[in-house]
């Protein structure tokens, strides 16, 4: 009987992780930033079916890059998760921190499990919070680590690039109109440094609205609102972009 074949487990975890990192990395990158008057969800997906940005509770979104039938499990479960917690104890319990917690479990016991295949995706749960200072912002690799961020982050493929233009960029306050311009620039750029041309119809916006009257603070940005948000030379919030028809935005999908 041949002797079976040893790897270790470092080397096992390292292959593991290499796996996931190629997988996300053959996904359109996206962004998810705090703006002043919450937070903006900004990528590059031509589809108008297939959501890279969801809506979870009534203040949190959901972002993610990778494998789309992997992270819509987890979406689903995710919305399934607040709904239940929300109908058992109150709609304050469910927190975007909360959450993550769950999140990270579910990646951290499939990529220890020699059984299956780690999941190729990258999450982002954000919570807009009453003032910027209540903003949650939250990162979870394919290993389950929490990473909390704050201002900007980016994950997909060219994710390390776009995240160190956004450092050098992003700033406090800025308009919506002005983050989501700065998003498109550093989506635009290539890993060679040349810049290319993202149309409208390409992207999917979305925003968690701490000013909007309803409890649901999501809503997505399409149509003539994206435009004129684009291009706007100065502060333009989501209400004045919207469109007085109330064409261009959608709560939830």
């Amino acid at each position: 009987m041949s002797t079976p074949f040893y790897v270790s487990p470092q080397q096992a975890m390292a292959d593991r992780a290499e796996y996931a990192r190629k997988g996300i990395a053959r996904g359109r990158s996206l962004v998810v930033m705090q703006y002043a008057d919450g937070i903006v969800f900004v990528g590059e997906n031509p589809s108008r079916a297939l959501h890279k940005f969801s809506e979870i509770y009534d203040r949190i979104g959901f972002a993610a890059a990778g494998k789309y039938n992997e992270y819509e499990n987890l979406r689903i479960g995710g919305v399934r998760y607040a709904d239940l917690r929300g109908y058992t104890y109150d709609r304050d319990d469910v927190t975007a921190r909360g959450l993550a917690n769950v999140y990270a479990q579910t990646l951290g016991t499939i990529f220890s499990s020699a059984a299956e295949k780690p999941y190729e995706v990258e999450l982002v749960v954000a919570e807009v919070g009453v003032t910027p200072d209540g903003d949650q912002i939250y990162r979870l690799p394919h290993d389950g680590s929490i990473v909390d961020e704050h201002g900007s982050v980016a994950v997909g493929g060219n994710a390390e690039q776009i995240s160190g233009f956004l450092d050098q960029r992003h700033r406090d306050g800025m308009s919506l109109a002005e983050a989501l311009k700065l998003a498109v620039q550093a989506l635009s750029r290539d890993t060679n440094g040349s810049e290319r041309e993202i149309p409208a119809e390409r992207l999917e916006v979305a925003v968690l609205d701490r000013t909007r009257p309803q409890k649901r603070k999501f809503k997505r940005i399409v149509g003539r609102q994206l435009s004129r948000l684009l291009a706007a030379d100065g502060a333009v919030t989501a209400a004045e972009a919207e469109d007085e028809e109330g064409e261009g935005s959608e709560d939830k999908e």
